[in-house]
């Protein structure tokens, strides 16, 4: 009820680009400011543990090291990613993207999974003032031992949990 999850085949390597959407109640700086790296995304993303800035290149713009937790009773073993993340305007809203980088030593006890070129654009509701529509695009190779119909469940369930998730944290 949250949001709407799709997916696709992905171009850019043998998994899906899912796209996820739904509207918010909120203005797309606070949206936006709880979903980019900085200090509100541990407070309320269930499925990050943990999440270090190594690099900062400017205000917006940075390299970041999170780690997610197991899931499906850790079927899917926790995972370590190292993301370039950058944020800007985006017409009338924000967009916050990123890629995965090749950087440093993977940690023992996680699996260095993968994030192709992905991004949220966060832009205002014209006709619905405090709501902004918040638009996913994600393609994330979680790499390892997995049956790719794992990996399926665990990124809808995720992306949906997602925009729930955030929901809480906004109204606080």
């Amino acid at each position: 009820k949250d949001a709407t999850v799709w997916r696709k085949p992905s171009e850019e390597f043998s998994g899906y680009l899912y796209k996820a959407q739904g509207v918010v109640e909120d203005v797309t700086n606070r949206i936006v400011d709880h979903i980019r790296p900085g200090p509100y995304r541990l407070d309320w993303d269930s499925l990050m543990t943990s999440m270090d800035i190594m690099e900062t290149f400017e205000e917006n713009c940075c390299v970041m090291r999170y780690t997610t937790a197991g899931q499906l009773w850790n079927i899917i073993a926790p995972r370590e990613f190292v993301d370039f993340s950058y944020t800007t305007s985006y017409e009338d809203g924000l967009l916050t993207c990123g890629i995965s980088l090749d950087y440093g030593e993977v940690r023992p006890n996680f699996v260095r999974g993968f994030n192709h070129p992905c991004g949220w654009f966060c832009i205002p509701l014209k006709d619905s003032p405090g709501h902004s529509l918040l638009t996913g695009y994600i393609q994330t190779e979680l790499r390892g031992m997995l049956p790719q119909s794992a990996v399926d469940t665990a990124m809808s369930s995720t992306l949906a949990n997602f925009y729930s998730d955030l929901k809480k944290a906004l109204k606080t």
